[in-house]
């Protein structure tokens, strides 16, 4: 089983552990520690506590230099969004980690392996590894290969409504009409990348890009309250 997760983790995200141990130790839940106590086997518990660190920082980044038009009060509930245990459960999914991690027999049977507080664990797990194991940059390529394109998807989009913060900016004086219209797709069916301009007045404000059209919507938006948050200042 170990062989096939490391296999996974070289063929889909390039990742090649120098202390497979550390691995190992990552994906070893404390109920198969437990049932295993002649193989003196550590739990995953420490690791998580340091996987948690590290990704609160390396989102907390992204979103501080990505969403500059957010106020501290709207970072802090997106981070939350981001990195709570459904969410994470999710990333862990995606990354094929329930296959891999192990569990004692009572947990396994009472369905462990597909416990949303347990695969959140298990990613944080594996991030306090990769971080131990190669550092911060490894670690955050890693975030930037699975968290991050969710983001940019629009998949968190109900916490960063873009569009109505650009409503309430331009309409404070008075009704205007908004128009998000889209100027060009690309890439092959299953890949497609969206543009789209927004406009207000005739005037165009802002251009942005996504995988989707909703998402590209969003950014563009971003980009217009970016744009009139500049001009404010000046």
């Amino acid at each position: 089983m170990m062989e096939k997760l490391i296999n996974l983790l070289k063929e889909k995200y390039e990742v090649i552990f120098k202390d497979i141990s550390l691995l190992e130790q990552a994906f070893t839940h404390s109920s198969y520690v437990n049932e295993h106590r002649h193989l003196e086997l550590t739990d995953n518990e420490r690791l998580e506590f340091l996987g948690d660190a590290v990704l609160e920082l390396i989102i907390s980044d992204y979103l501080f230099h990505n969403f500059q038009e957010l106020p501290e009060g709207k970072l802090t509930k997106l981070r939350a969004t981001i990195v709570r245990e459904d969410s994470l459960a999710m990333f862990a999914k995606d990354c094929q980690f329930d296959q891999f991690v192990r569990l004692g027999k009572g947990e396994e049977n009472s369905n462990g392996r597909t416990r949303a507080s347990l695969l959140c664990d298990l990613f944080e797990a594996f991030l306090g590894a990769l971080f131990i194991d190669q550092g911060q940059v490894a670690a955050k390529t890693f975030i930037y290969q699975v968290i991050i394109p969710k983001i940019e998807a629009g998949a968190f989009s109900h916490e960063m409504d873009h569009k109505t913060a650009l409503q309430e900016v331009l309409q404070k004086n008075g009704d205007i009409l908004i128009e998000y219209s889209l100027i060009n797709e690309e890439g092959p069916a299953h890949s497609r990348v969206f543009h789209v301009e927004v406009k207000a007045g005739g005037k165009v404000l802002g251009l942005g890009s996504g995988k989707s059209k909703k998402a590209a919507e969003q950014k563009a938006a971003e980009v217009a309250l970016a744009d009139l948050k500049k001009k404010s200042q000046r």
